[in-house]
């Protein structure tokens, strides 16, 4: 969600009239607790029971389209990815480029997508395939369900380009959320088109799960305010789409994750309204975004957003037992005075409570993109490269990262089957050194960054530390 200024005060104004949004700093609320739901919250787990933390950014081609759509994607992508220690890509695929004609699916387009999964494939990076959105579709000059499955009822649009995300409160938009949501037709559109992309790339190695929509919306009621709205159409709306459309994907593939999100506006510490997913295989999804932030504004760190949102988005998941993975985050104006602290506080809460997480978003250049021209990181976004552990064979029992000792440490029990741990470590100037305690050992290099492996007694009590190396190879913190 990237939201302009005009519309910035629109929801900050409907959000804080619900008592949403955290309070002043003279107010704040304490710190959050992970007790409360660390233990309800399960982890992602792999086909061998591995627990796992995806750590990425997504991957899009939003200019192209038609015979040219996803050429901005390259091999080089995912190799740059794993080259920096992450493991995960979220792949927008847009559905008017799949069905531009009503029953009529693009074989180049299926073609262009199973080569981009090859390639995630190679370099061992976990793919997340998203059926994206934005401002609904091309009928509304963007991208996202075609404009034969649009029905406005002749509501009016007006375009806003300076501020496009204020589009989705247009008359015409909502209108046609609530069409794809209730008419029998769309409703089985949608589904079909799910079920030839899960027969498709269903048994593909790299896709590790599905999501569903991205950033769904709907019709505000006369008298609404934003945050009641929202929690009204996930409850009545999205709930009801996504059992429709899990149970579609599961006739084509039964294994892969299913991920749902909420509306975007739980990025203001809103709970949702979701209700039950009946799939045992979901993944909530929600993404990591500020509302005064995506209008420009530096991190406040007084105002208690962080913590709001935290408590906010782990009392769903922790009620259905779901895992989280945040499939979207980080601000535009990332060199701003606050935003190395932002960088720190958010990946320390988004590694309380998620296995995992993709910024937004990898490309070469300017704006959002996380890597310059060069492939160099921009401000503050190196911070998303720590160590960590893709792959754990065992139970976690703490699993933290030191920004200021620039110290890994994972502690777990590990599997009564034997099992490989995986660490990946980015690269560092001097390297990383990788010590370990209980009934276990290293193998592979960690010199410059790498994947080296730990492999542990049935049943063992394992504590893993990696410490970035000084100079002559000496660690510089104790």
């Amino acid at each position: 969600m990237r939201m302009g200024r005009a519309l910035m005060a629109v929801v900050v104004a409907s959000v804080l009239a619900a008592g949403a949004l955290a309070p002043a700093a003279s107010a704040r609320p304490a710190p959050v607790s992970p007790s409360s739901y660390e233990r309800a919250i399960p982890p992602l787990t792999d086909d061998r029971g591995r627990t796992l933390t995806l750590r990425g950014w997504n991957v899009e081609d939003k200019a192209n389209r038609g015979e040219d759509a996803l050429t901005a994607i390259s091999e080089r992508h995912f190799r740059d990815l794993r080259a920096n220690g992450f493991n995960f890509a979220r792949l927008l695929v847009f559905w008017d480029d799949l069905e531009p004609r009503r029953g009529q699916y693009s074989a180049r387009y299926l073609h262009k997508i199973e080569r981009i999964l090859d390639w995630a494939h190679k370099h061992r990076v976990h793919v997340l395939i998203d059926a994206h959105q934005d401002v609904f579709g091309p009928a509304f000059g963007h991208r996202g369900i075609p404009a034969w499955a649009t029905r406005t009822d002749g509501l009016p649009f007006t375009p806003n380009p300076d501020d496009w995300f204020s589009e989705y409160f247009q008359p015409a938009v909502q209108r046609a959320f609530t069409h794809l949501y209730e008419d029998p037709d769309l409703q089985r559109a949608q589904a079909a088109m799910w079920q030839v992309l899960a027969d498709r790339f269903g048994r593909h190695p790299a896709v590790i799960g599905y999501d569903l929509i991205n950033e769904p919306m709907g019709e505000l009621r006369e008298g609404e305010d934003l945050p009641t709205a929202a929690r009204r159409i996930e409850a009545e709306h999205l709930t009801p789409m996504y059992n429709r459309l899990a149970r579609a994907v599961r006739a084509k593939d039964r294994d892969t994750w299913i991920f749902v999100e909420p509306t975007p506006i739980v990025g203001e510490g809103v709970p949702t309204g979701l209700g039950r997913i009946k799939d045992s295989r979901t993944v909530y999804a929600p993404h990591f975004y500020n509302t005064a932030m995506e209008a420009g504004a530096d991190y406040d760190p007084d105002a208690g957003w962080i913590e709001a949102y935290e408590a906010a988005v782990t009392a769903y998941p922790a009620r259905h037992r779901m895992p989280v993975v945040v499939g979207e985050w980080g601000p535009l104006n990332n060199s701003l005075p606050n935003m190395g602290r932002f960088y720190r506080e958010a990946v320390a809460s988004l590694d309380r409570y998620s296995s995992g997480w993709a910024g937004y978003v990898w490309c070469y250049g300017g704006g959002y993109c996380a890597v310059d021209e060069r492939g160099r990181f921009r401000t503050n976004k190196e911070q998303t490269a720590t160590p960590y552990a893709p792959a754990v064979a065992g139970t976690v029992r703490s699993d933290t990262y030191d920004a200021g000792t620039r110290t890994y440490r994972l502690a777990y029990r590990s599997a009564a089957r034997p099992g490989v741990t995986e660490l990946s470590l980015p690269p560092a100037p001097r390297g990383w050194r990788v010590t370990v305690t209980g009934r276990a050992h290293v193998l592979g290099s960690s010199s410059r960054g790498g994947r080296p492996v730990v492999l542990a007694w049935p049943g063992s009590e394992v504590v893993v530390t990696v410490r970035e190396a000084g100079p002559h190879g000496r660690t510089d913190h104790p």
